[in-house]
């Protein structure tokens, strides 16, 4: 085991951020930087299992187990059950399952040490608080945050189209959308009388995803459906 590599922090290109709760911007790492993290530190020599798995009325929960250098890790992880707006109907709850199971992977990883300096606060970019969807309806710089799609900010526990897949860069789109189109958003949504659900669920029909976990891309394209209506 190379404990020294393993719990070496991650540089500032490998730290992605996701909306969280509160307004708060969380730092994560992508399943596959964990996974290279996890080959190199133990020579590929470990392996991962899912114990058990529970589908709930609105999340999938997977107990996973880390097994290294004859050491056992389990921990728990969870996603939402993605549904479309007009039927209810579960869009993919395979996709839902993987991404449970790559968030209990993650999990088991930092209690070997793997990304355990995004809890200490050390975290090599600062939280940004997301603004308020109170605030100003059209955020400072938004048009041209827009237009401009190159940042990959995508976690290998989301679903690939929303779902469980990482998005590697490539400047077209596809990364997932930014903090302002995020925002823009929920203000759009309470400018028309919409809670956070229902532009979810406005989102999921139209996208396939929750509002936070579309691209830039369909997040654009969202944001111009809701300005016409």
């Amino acid at each position: 085991m190379k404990r020294d590599l393993l719990e070496q922090p991650f540089t500032t290109e490998q730290i992605k951020q996701r909306a969280g709760s509160f307004g708060q911007t969380l730092d994560y790492i992508e399943g596959h930087a964990v996974i290279k993290r996890l080959n190199d530190a133990f020579d590929g020599q470990w392996s991962f299992q899912v114990r058990s798995h529970d589908v709930l009325e609105a999340e999938v929960i997977v107990l996973g187990e880390l097994i290294a250098s004859n050491i056992s890790k389990s921990q728990f992880g969870s996603s939402a059950i993605t549904k479309a707006k007009n039927s209810g109907e579960i869009i993919s709850l395979a996709d839902d399952l993987k991404a449970a199971t790559t968030d209990s992977l993650k999990k088991c990883a930092t209690m070997f040490g793997v990304g355990l300096h995004l809890y200490s606060g050390q975290s090599a970019q600062p939280h940004k608080r997301l603004q308020s969807q109170h605030q100003s309806p059209t955020p400072p710089g938004y048009a041209s945050e827009d237009r401009d799609s190159n940042n990959s900010s995508y976690d290998n526990s989301t679903k690939g189209n929303g779902g469980n897949g990482d998005n590697g860069n490539g400047g077209n789109g596809t990364s997932r959308l930014s903090n302002k189109q995020y925002n823009y958003l929920l203000t759009l949504g309470t400018n028309h009388g919409l809670t956070k659900k229902d532009i979810d669920q406005k989102a999921i029909g139209e996208f396939g995803s929750a509002v936070a976990y579309l691209s830039k891309n369909d997040a654009s394209t969202m944001i111009k459906l809701m300005l016409s209506n």
